[in-house]
């Protein structure tokens, strides 16, 4: 009899698919979720609309997988050669052994990238207590004297002054002119301020420029100048860009206004108090569900992070990556007896057509013109007969016509409602009646009525 040793018994002997099922829970737990910044090849988008791809760079690379849930809100068109920007959580293809990512979000690097930092730069100034509402100063009541800096040949400064105009034409205005766009825009809008605080000769500074896109508005998110407006002795009103568009400039500024033209209409004498008292509540609000916000946002992340090895999701992704290569193979064999099938369709139409029965079809074309002859001379004489019936039918109507017995020498008399007049006991003297003849009529007046 044999007998296994000591440490042979104590061994934990794995399976591959044991192996691989751990490793897959192991780099699932470890990173729930990462960014990272790549050039897309090898793409491929399969019948089931998931996408398959590389993601790499200069020295390595790495597959992905992004599935149908997540692909479809992409809103830019992906294609091999692409600069991206990916939020994915690490993952193993369990059938084949394969180190892969899988893709939750994507997005053009360059967007992406600004889009970063700027949350990164919120993160920090949010944490240092620059967006409190306890540090916003209270926009005075009725504003006498504004300072506007911003671009001298924007749209928002023309958009500001036509509103102050309309609303309050005794308003002070005073404009520190600064480039708002480009490399310079941050250092040159930090020294219109300092001219502004320096010369302090208003109550309030509007900081404000037209709509654009992230870059174009890059200048308000500079961290310098986000801290010399949250600085500021004067109060400060930011409303840069359009509605939805919002900059670090926005949320250090004692108050943030939608659009030029919506600061100007705050800042107006015209139903100012009210005004500005709903925008401040609307601002404290808003910062106060941003907060909730990111405070059950990292609880879910929390939870998101316990479920993610016990999720059945993951199962479903391996499975849907496996239907994906069977539906390859599969294709792949239909092709082939497609081919066989054709083969086999075109021997058939050689027979048809050594049997073609064209004989029979013009036969049955000289029959068929012949019925179209007799039908088309049954429907003339059917034709003929109706002629004929209507014929006499209009003479029988025009005998009891009313116009024929006009035509014989009588007339017809009526009052002045055109109803016809059957007797003079109807009539009254001086009343107008109109006699219709068959050709023409005659308007008279009654001067005596005899019974």
């Amino acid at each position: 009899m044999l007998y296994a040793n000591n440490e042979t018994a104590k061994r934990d002997i794995y399976t591959v698919t044991r192996l691989n099922r751990e490793v897959r829970q192991f780099l699932e737990q470890q990173w729930a979720s990462i960014w990272l910044v790549g050039e897309i090849s090898n793409f491929s988008r399969p019948g089931s609309g998931h996408w398959y791809f590389t993601l790499k760079d200069n020295d390595a690379q790495i597959s992905c997988a992004m599935f149908r849930g997540n692909n479809q809100r992409v809103r830019v068109a992906v294609n091999a050669g692409m600069q991206v920007m990916v939020r994915a959580r690490i993952s193993l293809y369990e059938p084949r052994g394969n180190y892969q990512l899988i893709v939750e979000h994507l997005e053009p690097a360059g967007d992406g990238l600004l889009q970063q930092r700027y949350e990164e730069l919120k993160r920090l100034l949010t944490a240092e207590g620059l967006f409190a509402p306890e540090q916003k100063k209270q926009i005075p009541a009725q504003v006498q004297k504004l300072g506007v800096i911003t671009s001298p040949s924007g749209a928002a400064l023309h958009d500001v002054l036509a509103v102050l105009k309309r609303r309050d034409p005794s308003l002070q205005i005073t404009v520190y002119p600064t480039q708002v766009q480009g490399a310079e825009a941050p250092a040159a809008i930090r020294r219109a301020l300092a001219t502004a605080i320096r010369r302090n000769e208003v109550e309030v500074l509007l900081i404000t420029r037209g709509g654009g896109s992230l870059e174009d508005l890059w200048a308000f998110n500079d961290e310098a100048l986000a801290r010399d407006i949250a600085a500021c002795p004067i109060v400060t009103v930011s409303a840069v860009g359009h509605e939805v568009d919002f900059t670090i400039a926005d949320f250090v500024a004692d108050l943030r206004a939608a659009t030029p033209s919506a600061a100007a209409e705050l800042l107006s004498q015209d139903k100012q108090s009210h005004v500005q008292y709903l925008m401040q509540l609307r601002a404290r609000t808003w910062r106060a569900w941003k907060a909730a916000l990111q405070n059950k946002q990292l609880h879910l992340n929390h939870l998101i992070a316990r479920l993610q090895p016990l999720n059945p999701k993951r199962r479903i992704e391996q499975q849907a990556q496996l239907l994906d290569s069977l539906e390859a193979r599969l294709q792949r064999a239909m092709g082939y007896r497609l081919s066989a099938v054709i083969a086999t369709q075109r021997g058939l139409q050689h027979r048809l057509a050594q049997q073609h029965p064209s004989r029979d079809i013009l036969e049955h074309q000289q029959s068929l013109a012949k019925s179209r002859q007799r039908l088309n001379l049954a429907i003339l004489a059917l034709i003929n007969e109706k002629v004929r019936r209507f014929t006499a039918s209009q003479q029988a109507l025009h005998i009891v016509s009313p116009l024929n017995t006009l035509a014989r020498g009588y007339s017809m008399t009526f009052d002045a409602n055109q109803q016809l007049v059957r007797s003079a006991d109807a009539l009254e003297q001086g009343q107008l009646l109109t006699t219709r003849f068959a050709s023409g009529e005659v308007i008279s007046r009654i001067e005596t009525i005899k019974p």
